[in-house]
């Protein structure tokens, strides 16, 4: 019965990614990484979310965690040291992870970067990535945090992460960007 969860687990990844966004067979048909580390990582992901939503010290809605082959990338804003440190704890005790980094901002009042801003970056930025046919957009993952651009992922060479990281620099009001692309070797 074991050796039949990993396949349980990615057979109702790829059901519930179909049925959530329609395109998670493409996804893993262009993914880097094999299927079953691609449903491993998803379960990760998915796991260190919903353990966010029952804790009450973190905010659900200020942070998104991403895998990437058992690492962990915690991204958001908060708003006292506490909640990120939980965070971290959340995410290390999930069963797979190997490693956890973070991007995390505080919080600020009066940030001239609010959400439209940031959602009109997050538009123009996914745009341009889609449009790069030498890119293989799928494979990106990234959030806006205070007009800063954080970018996640694994892609097949490192001029696609310089293309990506240039097409983030050049979308109109994005104070910075930091990537955490790698090359899948």
């Amino acid at each position: 019965m074991h050796r039949f969860l990993p396949i349980f687990l990615l057979l109702a990844t790829l059901a519930f990614g179909a049925m959530a966004s329609g395109c998670a067979v493409y996804d893993v048909a262009v993914e880097e990484r094999n299927a079953g580390d691609w449903a491993d990582d998803k379960t990760i992901s998915f796991v260190i979310e919903k353990d966010f939503l029952a804790d009450d010290q973190v905010k659900y809605l200020d942070f998104d965690a991403y895998s990437y082959e058992g690492h962990v990338y915690i991204i958001g804003e908060y708003e006292n040291r506490a909640q990120v440190d939980q965070a971290v704890k959340i995410a290390k005790a999930v069963k797979g992870v190997r490693t956890v980094t973070t991007y995390v901002l505080p919080k600020r009042a009066h940030d001239y970067c609010g959400t439209t801003d940031s959602l009109d970056i997050y538009a123009k930025l996914k745009e341009k990535l889609i449009s790069d046919k030498n890119i293989w957009s799928t494979n990106i993952e990234f959030e806006v945090v205070q007009c800063n651009v954080v970018m996640v992922g694994l892609l097949g060479s490192s001029n696609e992460i310089s293309r990506a990281i240039s097409h983030a620099k050049s979308v109109p009001g994005v104070r910075n960007v930091k990537s955490f692309l790698k090359v899948k070797r």
